[in-house]
């Protein structure tokens, strides 16, 4: 079965990224590519692809990666119905209610009586 996989190419930290098709049990820098049908900078987010390439490959059963997939409809390729997207991941958290957010609201303390009050409460008491 055929797999229409990124490839990494580039230097170290700026990667560049080959778009290829390759038989599935390959690992992808293995060289041994049946065709190479597009190339993608992420840093620049340049692509360029071969659309009649990709879409022949695509109707006789290559399947692509999901990053693939993702980049082919986001440029207007239609993907076969057996294909699927990735679902967009969405994370939680563990013990959402320890939460600072969910914690329920303090009440402000009460501010310190005035100097005044406090003096006046002090000679009643030692009156008492």
């Amino acid at each position: 079965m055929l797999a229409i996989r990124m490839q990494r190419k580039g230097r170290a930290h700026y990667p560049t990224y080959r778009i290829v098709v390759q038989e599935s049990q390959r690992h992808p820098l293995s060289g041994r590519v049946v065709a190479e049908v597009g190339n993608y900078n992420p840093a620049t987010k340049a692509l360029t692809l071969d659309k009649e390439a990709v879409e022949k490959y695509l109707n006789n059963g290559a399947q692509p990666s999901s990053r693939v997939a993702f980049i082919l409809s986001k440029n207007g390729i239609k993907l076969p119905k057996w294909v699927k997207l990735a679902n967009k991941k969405t994370a939680t958290a563990k013990h959402a209610d320890k939460l600072r957010k969910n914690q329920p609201k303090e009440e402000p303390a009460p501010a310190e009586a005035p100097v005044e009050e406090l003096k006046a409460e002090e000679a009643e008491e030692a009156k008492a």
